[in-house]
């Protein structure tokens, strides 16, 4: 499992009984966690001095519960990077800390590839991945079917001094938008993508990870260049393991192109016990 420790201004300080207490710059969170399982006796103190707790509705969703008065945004930094946090209604904050070792690897990646690269960012959220590959000097197309994730991108791009850098922001379903980029010629480097297990594109079509990533990847697979430099399939669905998006990506990119394929776990370091909290799946082709 690989983890991600290299965060300034995030922590995961305690988990156990089905929750999480972190700390998002000055401000301390409990949120929910199905992947917290176990209900060993908490391991911080700090549990009940949480600045905010988000409690399920047995209707679905939830609410938070205000201990202290929080602003309805703040400012966190990852390395370079600028990050806007804000607690939404279905439990969220705008950033997944654990994707901050992929964020690593992309730019690592881009870096050492030693030309200019083009990047294609599918359902790219409020675009982590995105500053990320800006930072390193490549070009991105940022897609995302939500219209305020990626305002919320750009306003994070904007805090990372990053807006000038090339980057379209798209708002569209995923599979059409690359459809199109197969018509119009459109060759991509890279590819990234962070699919959710369920959702819906700006013109309701509806996104079942299980019934349609396969078909997503053998279309994405049409847009890379000539010489690609990786290809990232991100996966938060419980009943998917590594082993299934990595024999995807090895049926659909090394016959082409050659390259290995990888895939694991990814996880948060849990400050009060020393262990690793899984928080999902990354499968990986590279050159």
């Amino acid at each position: 499992m690989r983890a991600a420790d290299t965060w300034q201004d995030y922590e995961l300080l305690d988990a156990t009984a089905g929750n999480r207490l972190e700390r998002w710059g000055g401000v301390t969170l409990v949120r929910p966690d199905p992947q917290v399982v176990w209900k060993t006796a908490p391991a911080s103190p700090l549990w009940q001095a949480a600045d905010a707790v988000y409690h399920r509705s047995a209707r679905g969703g939830g609410h938070w519960e205000q201990r202290k008065s929080l602003p309805e945004r703040w400012r966190i930094r990852w390395r370079e990077l600028t990050l806007l946090v804000s607690p939404t209604g279905f439990k969220h904050t705008g950033i997944f800390p654990e994707q901050a070792v992929n964020w690593a690897w992309y730019r690592q990646k881009l870096c050492a590839a030693g030309r200019p690269a083009r990047v294609l960012n599918l359902f790219g959220y409020t675009g982590g991945a995105t500053l990320a590959c800006l930072e390193a000097g490549a070009s991105v197309t940022h897609v995302d079917a939500s219209r305020g994730m990626v305002a919320w991108a750009r306003e994070n791009a904007a805090a990372s001094a990053l807006a000038d850098r090339p980057c379209r922001w798209i708002v569209d379903d995923c599979a059409k938008f690359v459809a199109r980029e197969i018509r119009r010629g459109s060759r991509y480097d890279a590819v990234i993508m962070d699919p959710p297990s369920y959702g819906r594109g700006p013109g309701g079509e509806v996104w079942k990870l299980e019934e349609n990533i396969y078909d997503l990847i053998a279309l994405c697979v049409q847009v890379l260049s000539d010489k690609p430099l990786f290809f990232a399939v991100n996966c938060y669905t419980g009943g998917v393991s590594p082993a299934v998006m990595a024999y995807i990506l090895q049926t659909a990119l090394p016959p082409a192109h050659g390259g290995a394929v990888w895939c694991d776990e990814i996880g948060l370091p849990v400050a009060a016990t020393g262990g690793v909290l899984p928080c999902g799946a990354t499968a990986v082709w590279e050159a």
